[in-house]
């Protein structure tokens, strides 16, 4: 772990290859995510869910990041705060509770609005300059999300969609988070911010598992145990390390350029959907390279000044 916080926090490798890198990790692990929610919400509920996430990740990230916190300046735990309900707290919730009725490659489509949300409040409260390019670029991303979306509705009439406004308040949260991690925490040790987050976060989640009773049902609950397996497994890779990944990310590149991982991230739900029996079509496929086209056109650069 050690040599994960070495690559993340001073690698000489250059920053324009290694974006990309980290994109990669972030499609394959954030893409995966969904189907372990959807698996964790069949033993367990929503809350529990997200407030499992929360203690799980932070026990995970305070063996190996306490000792970064030291890092953040009085100033900026102000911002550490925001972050943490933004882009830590309320999203785990929220996504678990959408996935009770969603299926996992429909929410991963919905998700793909973060982008789009991180352009507009950047434009609006971070005074962030975004290229015409890069607008196209997300307006083509987003109306491949929506081909996504529309196909999967029409193999998922069952599915209740009115579900899908608890993933845009989680999208508008990420798009908020990303904004303020680039402007006020840009000089901060990735591993810190997260760490930091989770300080102020994981008293909250011990106290719901508590309230619910989590802590006295789960030795003589067996879908239970097997919910908290799949939690573990999304917490350590899908919140703890890709968390950390992600604010490096956003540290080296664009707010735009890292919240395009939520457009390529759809790829990977899908595979994992149709491997646990989801339908699949055609247009998701058409929908699916959309994506990537307007992930090309937000990234590339016409000149020095775009990135």
């Amino acid at each position: 772990m050690s040599d994960f916080c070495v690559v993340l926090g001073n690698t000489t490798m250059d920053n324009a290859k290694l974006k990309w890198i980290y994109l990669a990790l972030l499609s394959l692990i954030w893409g995966s995510s969904f189907i372990l929610i959807d698996k964790a919400v069949e033993g367990l509920g929503f809350v529990q869910v997200g407030a499992l996430r929360i203690t799980v990740t932070a026990i995970f990230l305070f063996s190996v990041g306490l000792n970064k916190v030291k890092l953040i300046k009085r100033p900026q735990w102000k911002w550490i705060f925001w972050t943490a309900m933004a882009g830590s707290l309320f999203p785990v919730f929220l996504f678990a509770l959408a996935q009770e009725q969603l299926d996992s490659a429909v929410t991963s489509m919905l998700n793909s609005l973060v982008p789009l949300h991180t352009i507009v409040f950047g434009i609006l409260f971070f005074g962030v300059a975004v290229s015409k390019r890069q607008i196209l670029g997300v307006l083509i991303g987003l109306v491949g999300a929506l081909v996504l979306i529309f196909a999967g509705a029409t193999f998922h009439e069952s599915q209740n969609y009115w579900y899908s406004a608890f993933v845009l308040l989680a999208t508008i949260g990420y798009g908020l988070n990303v904004n303020m991690i680039k402007k006020y925490l840009n000089d901060v040790n990735a591993l810190a911010i997260v760490t930091g987050n989770f300080v102020i976060i994981i008293i909250p989640a011990i106290l719901i598992l508590i309230f619910t009773g989590f802590f006295n049902q789960i030795l003589d609950n067996e879908a239970m145990q097997i919910a908290l397996g799949y939690v573990v497994i999304l917490s350590l890779f899908g919140t703890a390390i890709a968390k950390v990944i992600y604010s490096r990310l956003v540290q080296i590149s664009s707010p735009v350029f890292a919240s395009s991982v939520t457009y390529t991230m759809p790829i990977i739900a899908i595979f994992w959907g149709v491997f646990a029996g989801e339908k699949f079509s055609i247009y998701q496929f058409l929908g699916g390279f959309i994506i990537l086209l307007g992930v090309y056109l937000v990234n590339k650069k016409a000149k020095k000044t775009e990135d």
